[in-house]
């Protein structure tokens, strides 16, 4: 539910060993640069950005995709998101993103990652393979897997001679370039986090002491996903099983305080988790010797108060060769899915009226689910991202199955149903594990990526009077070692 637990009673008071002001001298118009969301020069960069025929981050759809947010009842709408096709200027690709700010300044920190992260990417891997190259080699490969396909054969080189539909040296080049691509775009994740991690450290306009954003990203080129996750809002795939049958298949994995690994790493590095008596569901990650911030999530970019206490954003990346049961993905922030279930999420969405209503139908239905499940709380930011992945069928997804609409009693039925999960996180309704042919991130190239020293420019932060968006009813308790 909440990402960031603070009261004004407990704020730091300035000169305290909390206070990120402590033993550095107070910046100059402090007051002015965090109050500007953005300077004129920022705003002018901007514009042409918004302008890109093909990516949308307002509510709309296109054929491809359909995007929706709904701000909640704590505050600004902390939510942004994202869909660019053509990324890259690849036709065959397409980049999605939701990004989950919490913090003072959660907002600034979640639109300015949607401008600039996907900028990264793009560069890192053009860098690696330039667009004629990777175009080739995509293109190369499917006209192998489906040889009766005559328009994706018409890409392949001429200089090139045909192949036989099935052979074992054709498996092993498939096989090659899959692990050539992940690799490829799995760097370009790592380089293009970590690089926009430290952009936001050194940002004068935003204030990330004590703010941050998850990102949960993918790259679709052709019949190949890339996924990276930071942060506990999360990517599901409605496929169909043998039974020809709708069913979800989670992505990404909630990189919460509550996983073992996570936890383990933060407790290394002397920061503290624990959950609070009131809510024991939910693990928060706190400062060695302060009651402060219980950041609910183990990865994330910005909240630089627990950079050196186990805090990360080095992206969780994931691999997946798409089938033609695969029919769509949704990427969406913990608002939704700690009302819905992996299953509930896929229903609804097969079963809207449009494809360009999807994200809205999802978003409204979480609201819904809010209000029933925890009547006496605020409604969180709620933002959704549905991509088909078979854009040319104009139909409804659901047209061949019998998934009807969801309706309030149908949502209340299925609420009773899931009244024994554990938490409104979701873990205990849907698995975390992740499945198909994913590869998880290598833990050592993480560490590797995180250990390594950055040159320090002598930047300062002010202090901050507690987090302005409290996520949750409760008031923090004066923690005591030892108890």
């Amino acid at each position: 539910m909440g990402s960031c637990l603070s009261a004004e009673s407990r704020s730091p008071r300035p000169g305290s060993p909390c206070s990120p002001g402590f033993g550095v001298k107070k910046r100059k118009n402090s007051k002015k640069r965090l109050g500007s969301r953005n300077s004129s020069f920022d705003s002018k960069r901007e514009d042409p950005l918004h302008r890109v025929p093909g990516r949308m981050y307002l509510n709309g759809s296109s054929e491809a995709a359909c995007i929706f947010t709904q701000q909640g009842k704590k505050g600004p709408n902390q939510d942004a998101m994202v869909v660019w096709e053509n990324f890259g200027s690849r036709t065959d690709t397409v980049f999605c993103g939701v990004f989950d700010g919490h913090g003072p300044y959660g907002h600034m920190v979640a639109k300015r990652v949607r401008d600039n992260l996907p900028l990264k990417l793009s560069s890192y891997w053009e860098a690696k393979v330039p667009v004629e190259g990777a175009v080739k080699t995509i293109t190369t490969v499917n006209s192998a897997s489906n040889s009766e396909d005559a328009a994706a054969a018409s890409f392949v080189s001429a200089e090139e001679e045909p192949m036989p539909s099935v052979d074992m040296a054709e498996e092993e080049n498939t096989e090659e370039s899959q692990s050539e691509l992940f690799q490829t775009l799995k760097e370009a994740f790592l380089k293009a986090f970590k690089v926009m991690d430290r952009e936001l450290k050194f940002h004068r306009s935003v204030d990330c002491f004590c703010s941050g954003t998850t990102a949960v990203t993918l790259i679709k080129q052709g019949e190949y996903l890339v996924v990276g996750n930071v942060g506990d809002s999360r990517a599901v795939m409605g496929t169909r099983n043998g039974e020809n049958a709708l069913v979800a298949v989670q992505l990404t994995v909630d990189l919460k305080p509550n996983l073992p690994a996570e936890a383990e790493r933060i407790k290394k590095c002397r920061g503290r988790v624990f959950a609070l008596r009131d809510e024991p569901e939910v693990c928060r990650v706190w400062l060695p010797n302060c009651d402060s911030p219980g950041l609910a999530m183990a990865r994330a970019f910005g909240d630089f108060c627990l950079k050196d206490f186990g805090l990360i954003s080095v992206p969780d990346v994931s691999f997946r060769r798409l089938t033609e049961k695969d029919e769509f993905i949704v990427l969406a922030s913990d608002g939704i899915w700690d009302v819905l279930s992996n299953e509930e999420v896929v229903a609804i969405v097969a079963s809207a009226p449009s494809r360009s209503a999807a994200a809205r139908a999802l978003v409204e239905s979480a609201v819904r689910a809010w209000r029933y499940k925890y009547p006496t709380s605020k409604v969180d930011d709620c933002a959704a991202v549905c991509l088909y992945l078979d854009s040319n069928n104009t139909n409804v997804i659901s047209s061949a199955s019998s998934i009807s609409k969801l309706d309030d009693e149908d949502l209340e039925e299925l609420k009773t149903e899931n009244d024994d999960a554990s938490g409104p996180s979701g873990l205990g309704r849907s698995s975390t594990v992740k499945t198909g042919k994913e590869i998880a991130l290598d833990e050592s190239e993480a560490e590797k990526l995180i250990k390594e020293e950055d040159s320090e420019h002598g930047t300062e932060y002010s202090a901050l009077e507690g987090v302005a968006r409290v996520n949750t009813l409760l008031n923090l308790p004066r923690f005591v070692p030892g108890k």
